[in-house]
């Protein structure tokens, strides 16, 4: 004779009771550098040192005799 299926319900994890993520100051671990993370930083980087030029070159002009 088959065996009768159990009625209790399955524990399954709630999605609002799973506990968030820590903060890196309470010891967790640190997350791996996207490669587009460094690529936006290295175009920002870029950017600023290009528009810092143009200031000099604008300035340049008026300085020299």
């Amino acid at each position: 004779m088959p065996r009768a299926l159990s009625s209790r319900r399955v524990p399954r994890p709630h999605p609002a009771l799973r506990r968030p993520l820590r903060h890196r100051a309470h010891g967790s671990t640190l997350r791996p550098t996207r490669a587009s993370d460094l690529v936006l930083a290295l175009l920002g980087v870029a950017l600023l040192g290009a528009l810092a030029l143009l200031a000099a070159f604008a300035l340049a002009p008026g300085t020299t005799p």
